[in-house]
């Protein structure tokens, strides 16, 4: 461990050290005052956030935000209370006003902690705290890096800004079982969106990084010259007549596909009736090539933890087994609810990785989904919520570009893209080495055969 770290490391630790104190003696007090269960959330998140425009500072923001939150079950009757200030007299605020809701409340059979057995009990390092110790001044002085490389591109006529972005996040879960789980984790962001063109012509596009360590960043000069590139490439785009056609959803795109996925077998969609993918767990929903798997602790990974929102023990485990949905994503109400056990889900998914493959060969990178694609077009920009997690149905604007036989032809935008969330999964015909990992839904581009493309 290097000097400069040691401290905030240090920091961290003595932070963490008051948090679970904090949580462990509110619990106690919750069944001191007649709770059978308690458990507490509490978390402290700070950051700089510089906004640069045309050279010039828009904003600058530090941050530190505390939160706090009790949830007590006398029975199953349960009261929830959240505080943004870790004061004692607050605290106290909180715990009484926990106990009071839970007293009112109506019995839920499926309320409580998670089964005390499912605890986690292995807390190893996911190497997820990197302390950025930037100021405000390099922080200006990198955005304006990043947004000279992009203005310097003959064509950009201007910029909606840079923005450099440092954060740190402690957190700490405890519960009546007498668990108390702590995690510390830094993110941190760059990005820059340009524009080109003049009037009706205009076209807007951005790109960024976003990644725990700051050693881990693409360079600042690349990062602004990837935004004009993208931004340049927009011009001259047009709509098109409405076909079906093959359709390739670029990375950054496609991980949306996946969140779908996510949202239709999770448990509150399962048990409330509403998702076309209902009763589906050991069906076939995907290609027989195609497997994605939850691996909750990757090194590094933007959604890695060793225990979930409940503190129930993470563990790597398959979605979609051989094409086959092999389990829901369920915390441990939901699985009571549909008479199931937790999937160490509670809170969402952890580094869902898409395994890269072909229905008729090998999986390649961009350039070769761009020719498996052929003729069709590439989706790089999706708009609007047109998307029916009860039916399936999907229908959004796009933006992207059409490609002839493997080469990219002119760019679209105006377009709607429509089908069904069940015939597009089915429908997959490959999925791209070409993996986005400024996620926590780790995917490379995804082929599918066809879909409904609107336009003029």
């Amino acid at each position: 461990m290097n000097q400069v770290a040691a401290p905030a490391v240090q920091r961290a630790e003595q932070e963490l050290d008051r948090l679970a104190q904090l949580a462990e003696d509110v619990v106690r007090r919750a069944r001191a005052a007649g709770a059978s269960q308690a458990e507490v959330a509490a978390g402290i998140d700070a950051g700089l956030s510089v906004n640069v425009r045309l050279g010039e500072v828009e904003t600058v923001e530090h941050t530190r935000d505390r939160s706090f939150g009790l949830t007590v079950y006398f029975g199953r009757r349960k009261g929830s209370a959240s505080t943004a200030d870790l004061h004692p007299d607050s605290i106290q605020a909180t715990l009484d006003q926990a106990c009071a809701i839970a007293r009112y409340t109506e019995e839920d059979p499926d309320a409580g902690l998670a089964d005390a057995a499912r605890m986690a009990t292995d807390f190893p390092d996911l190497d997820l705290w990197h302390p950025w110790g930037i100021d405000t001044a390099a922080a200006i002085e990198l955005g304006r890096r990043i947004e000279d490389a992009g203005r310097a591109h003959a064509g950009i006529a201007n910029s909606d800004g840079a923005s450099v972005q440092a954060g740190e996040s402690l957190s700490v879960y405890a519960n009546s079982h007498g668990f108390t789980g702590r995690e510390r984790g830094t993110r941190h962001a760059l990005s820059l969106s340009l524009i080109a063109g003049e009037g009706d012509a205009m076209q807007r596009d951005y790109w960024y990084d976003s990644v725990r360590a700051p050693g881990d960043f693409m360079d600042a000069a690349a990062l602004g010259d990837k935004a004009a590139e993208r931004t340049l490439a927009r011009l001259g785009a047009r709509s098109l007549s409405t076909r079906e056609c093959p359709v390739l959803f670029a990375p950054e795109i496609a991980r949306g596909l996946v969140g779908h996925l996510v949202s239709a077998v999770s448990g509150g969609a399962l048990y409330r009736r509403a998702s076309f993918l209902l009763d589906h767990a050991g069906k076939a929903v995907m290609p027989s090539w195609l497997d994605i798997v939850e691996r909750p602790r990757l090194p590094r990974g933007l959604g890695s933890c060793n225990f979930d929102a409940e503190g129930v023990a993470t563990a790597d485990s398959a979605l979609v087994e051989g094409g086959v949905l092999a389990r829901y994503v369920l915390g441990s109400y939901s699985a009571r609810k549909l008479g199931l056990e937790s999937t160490g889900n509670a809170g969402g998914i952890h580094n869902l990785v898409v395994s890269p493959g072909a229905a008729d060969g090998e999986a390649t990178g961009f350039a070769g989904m761009l020719r498996r694609l052929g003729t069709g077009l590439l989706v790089t920009e999706v708009m609007g919520h047109g998307v029916n997690t009860l039916t399936g149905d999907y229908s959004r604007g796009a933006a992207g570009y059409w490609v002839e036989n493997g080469v990219v032809a002119h760019p679209v935008q105006e377009v709607t893209i429509a089908s069904n969330l069940r015939e597009m999964f089915a429908g997959i015909r490959a999925v791209g080495t070409d993996v986005d990992p400024r996620s926590h839904l780790l995917t490379g581009s995804i082929l599918l055969g066809r879909m409904t493309v609107a336009g003029e």
